[in-house]
């Protein structure tokens, strides 16, 4: 069974930092996307960033490229969201994906993602 456990959100002023982290357990795919989205209230749920198992791929949204950076430990099975110069916008919950890999691309769209975690609330402040 695979489970996806995120944790570090929290409030933050403008300007402030979070490292978000996205602890993986079970067997997911050998080839695989990993992906941080988030969901604003009121709003639909968006892609933030991603990366492919191969490790040479890595995309974000135009919102927060830039500021923000996906990395992961295969040693302890976590993905990391480093969050920098966080804005009131980028308040929402933010959650970890894992889908399977069938192109070299990364994928934006929700539904190619298969597993998710339960979200860490981000709210940063003005």
């Amino acid at each position: 069974q695979v489970q996806l456990v995120e944790s570090g959100g929290g409030l933050v002023q403008a300007g402030g930092s979070l490292r978000l982290s996205c602890a993986v357990s079970g067997r997911t795919f050998n080839w695989y996307i990993m992906g941080w989205f988030r969901q604003a209230p009121g709003k639909e749920r968006e892609f933030v960033a991603g990366f492919h198992w191969s490790g040479g791929i890595t995309d974000y949204a135009d919102s927060v490229k830039g500021r923000f950076t996906i990395s992961r430990d295969n040693a302890k099975n976590t993905v990391y969201l480093q969050t920098n110069n966080l804005k009131p916008e980028d308040t929402a919950v933010y959650y970890c994906a894992v889908g399977q890999a069938t192109t070299w691309a990364i994928q934006r769209e929700i539904t190619e993602y298969r597993y998710w975690g339960q979200g860490t609330q981000v709210t940063v402040s003005s």
